[in-house]
């Protein structure tokens, strides 16, 4: 079913002169938008993730929707707006149009976060309607690796089992806590024990529990296609850090990550040299730069 969602004409004119307008993209627009994103299949994992899963490119049933930019009937870029916004081939010259129609949808997102000119775009978009950043990190690398890892994997690591939810949950919630500063409980507890079900039930958690039932080590494929694996949510048990075994982890980490595509990918602060190491030495290697914006 198409949208009847009415465009908002953006200010930019192309070269012909012709403007350009931004909708909601409905079920008929899934071709051109997944032909989009192919054109940089790493960088867009996250949508590709989710027309792998809902087949279409129309709202979910949750709401969460996708903007298009159209010059006539020619897609040039995409946002998903959901909880988050998340830029898809979104030239930043496009980014205004975006920002404004986000905006006059009267949510309010969580977080940007994707290529770092467009993310940095339609953050600046946004800003002018008074939505203030928490915080910006606008440097970090994305990293890929195909193939072997450059060193051994530890074998004790393996994909979560729901049997193990009540010990992965908490993990889950340390690692959130730690990168972003607060409880991801704060919209309650439901939300996310229920995402993080989700990973265990479809096979993209990644746990190593000790004897005593303690997570060491876990890690999540937070967007999974046939060709790219997006890994998030790594974290070490606290008591265990400084020890050298995030390696090993992490090549763990490709191995099953490849199992279900031939590209691992991720993407890590800048500052965080510790991870950057982990990661160069396991064989990653820098593709991009995407940037998060934090509200």
């Amino acid at each position: 079913m198409l949208s009847r969602v009415a465009p908002w004409l953006a200010s930019r004119k192309d070269g012909a002169g012709t403007g350009v307008a931004v909708r909601t993209l409905g079920g008929s627009d899934t071709s051109q938008l997944r032909d989009l994103a192919r054109q940089d299949a790493v960088a867009n994992v996250f949508i590709l993730s989710h027309l792998e899963s809902a087949g279409s490119a129309a709202p979910t049933a949750g709401g969460a929707s996708i903007l298009g930019v159209f010059d006539g009937g020619t897609l040039l870029g995409a946002c998903w707006a959901g909880a988050n916004l998340v830029p898809v081939q979104l030239g930043p010259e496009l980014a205004g149009a975006v920002a404004l129609a986000a905006h006059r949808s009267g949510r309010r997102y969580a977080s940007i976060f994707g290529p770092a000119d467009s993310v940095l775009a339609l953050y600046e978009g946004l800003e002018q309607f008074g939505q203030a950043a928490h915080e910006i990190r606008e440097d970090q690398p994305l990293l890929t690796i195909a193939g072997p890892p450059a060193v051994a994997p530890n074998p004790q690591l393996g994909f979560g089992q729901l049997a193990d939810f009540d010990k992965i949950l908490p993990a889950c919630a340390a690692m959130f806590e730690e990168e972003v500063g607060y409880s991801p409980y704060l919209g309650g507890r439901e939300y996310y024990s229920r995402r993080v079900k989700g990973l265990i039930r479809e096979g993209h958690s990644l746990v190593h529990l000790d004897a005593a039932g303690e997570v060491v080590f876990k890690a999540e494929l937070g967007a999974v296609t046939p060709e790219v694996t997006q890994v998030q949510g790594v974290w070490m048990n606290p008591s265990l850090r400084g020890q050298g075994l995030s390696a090993g982890y992490m090549a763990a980490v490709v191995v099953l990550a490849q199992t279900r595509a031939p590209v691992t990918s991720l993407y890590v602060n800048n500052f965080n040299t510790r991870a950057r190491a982990t990661y160069d030495r396991v064989g990653f290697r820098q593709v991009g730069t995407f940037a998060t914006v934090l509200f």
